[in-house]
């Protein structure tokens, strides 16, 4: 049987349950008071500039621990069942079109990220270019209890009636914002039908996500389809002190009998680097894709510098472009603040997450899954595993794009070995020097020539969106 579905959306080929078993949570808001804003940075300039609108409500009821029937196997084939429950009340941050026509009937629902300490959106800041102009909405979930405290501790006034007993309750909590969502379409999306139900997560959040697809989607059926971006080889664990501790397997696979479409998104820092998801590495299916992305680093200059003045326009495509020769080493973004001993990556993971947000929107409507992609090229036969390169130092294989195949720096997902904290996370960027890039375009048609026939292969193969290949092309054509 199928998700109730109207008359205007297509059947998935997928099979679903028949509906969602997920409680349906007290809705709170809109939320005013305290500073009078949102605790969470999505942009530099106003929403409305490009025709959104940002709300946050609060949420509230009684959730659910869970624990497993069986052991966990690698094989994510797992079974769990609910456990004790507590009390909550969290928040979600809804971003939506001002204009009601302008809805896709699509919602992409974030796990906030709070590996900084406080709630992170990297997934809206990857891919809210393409959110925005496919006409869906953004929905942010605070999950967990660092993200809640760390509200409480920004905004007193406006957060402090919050309460979060604990992340081993926090996939009931986020399975009771998707529905809310799904229930509440009137209250939190006022005006809007929503059809498509997306849930995302990145980083630490992928891990909790690969752990929900796993255990919790085949009880509750809230949400339609997964997006799990940059993944480690394991999962978070199903229950947690002060709970009982029920860890994942060290090797942990997505379930290949799942009912819903899963797209996992690899930077190069994630399969052979610090994250080593290598071992966890599976073939497509029905219900699942595998894009691992040449020249790419799990977090990167664009991520914590470029995105929030990224308001779509030709503009910050030139920045990230010029960011390749002149790279920064240091950023401050909010409150957080980092210096690395080598350049960020500045690779192109935006341009190729957007394609993947699109593929996986269009296979979640039609049942029909996107094509399979090649995969990063790794020399197994050496300890560790390590990447072939290309003889500048790129690697080879996974997903190309342009700062790859018609480079001017060499890209890499793996900082140097003597990277501190969080600088292991963002690769490292090599400018070429005037010799060599004369050495490789004679003259400057030469490199636009490579870099556009790359960018065109991009958009045959689906790795890149024709609106971003314009801007890509655009960016050359002025150097």
């Amino acid at each position: 049987m199928g998700l109730p579905a109207s008359e205007d959306r297509p059947h998935s080929a997928v099979p679903h349950p028949a509906s969602s078993s997920a409680s349906n949570p007290t809705i709170e808001g809109p939320v005013t008071g305290g500073l009078g804003h949102p605790s969470l940075l999505l942009a530099n300039y106003p929403l409305s500039d490009v025709g959104y609108v940002e709300t946050e409500y609060f949420f509230s009821g009684t959730a659910a621990s869970y624990g497993n029937v069986g052991s966990l196997g690698s094989d994510g084939k797992w079974t769990v069942l609910p456990a004790t429950s507590a009390d909550f009340k969290s928040r979600v941050v809804v971003v939506q079109p001002i204009d009601p026509g302008r809805f896709s009937g699509t919602v992409v629902i974030e796990w906030f990220n709070v590996s900084g300490g406080a709630d992170g959106a990297p997934d809206w800041s990857l891919g809210h270019n393409e959110i925005v102009r496919s006409g869906h909405v953004y929905v942010g979930v605070s999950a967990q209890a660092v993200g809640v405290a760390a509200l409480a501790a920004a905004d007193a006034a406006r957060y402090g009636s919050l309460l979060h007993p604990g992340d081993s309750y926090s996939y009931d909590m986020f399975s009771q914002a998707g529905q809310a969502v799904r229930a509440q379409a009137s209250t939190l999306l006022p005006g809007l039908r929503p059809k498509e139900f997306i849930a995302a997560g990145e980083s630490q959040s992928a891990f909790r996500m690969t752990t929900y697809v796993n255990a919790v989607a085949p009880l509750v059926n809230v949400f339609d389809s997964f997006l799990i971006n940059s993944r480690s080889g394991t999962s978070a664990a199903l229950s947690q002190a002060p709970h009982t501790d029920i860890p994942a397997p060290s090797v942990v696979f997505i379930r290949d009998d799942s009912a819903f479409p899963v797209l996992t998104f690899q930077t190069e820092t994630d399969v052979a680097g610090p994250l080593n998801s290598l071992p966890a590495r599976q073939p497509d299916s029905p219900t699942f894709r595998l894009w691992e992305v040449a020249g790419t680093a799990h977090a990167d200059a664009y991520l914590v510098k470029h995105f929030p003045d990224d308001d779509g326009s030709l503009t910050s495509d030139l920045a990230q472009f010029a960011a390749m020769t002149e790279p920064p080493t240091s950023i401050t973004l909010g409150g957080f603040s980092l210096t690395c001993p080598a350049p960020f990556n500045t690779g192109q993971q935006h341009y190729v997450f957007q394609a993947a947000l699109r593929a996986l929107t269009e296979w979640t409507r039609s049942g029909n899954p996107p094509r399979s992609m090649p995969l990063l090229e790794v020399d197994t036969s050496r300890t560790p595993p390590t990447y072939v390169k290309d003889d500048l130092g790129n690697v080879c294989g996974g997903i190309r794009n342009p700062a790859v195949d018609a480079p001017i720096a060499v890209l890499s997902g793996i900082a140097p070995v003597d990277a501190p904290g969080f600088c292991v996370l963002f690769g490292q960027t090599v400018p070429l020097t005037a010799g060599e890039i004369s050495a490789l375009y004679p003259t400057k048609n030469d490199f636009v020539q490579q870099w556009r026939r790359s960018v065109r292969e991009g958009v045959k193969n689906g790795s890149l969106l024709r609106e971003d290949a314009d801007k890509l092309e655009a960016v050359v054509v002025g150097d």
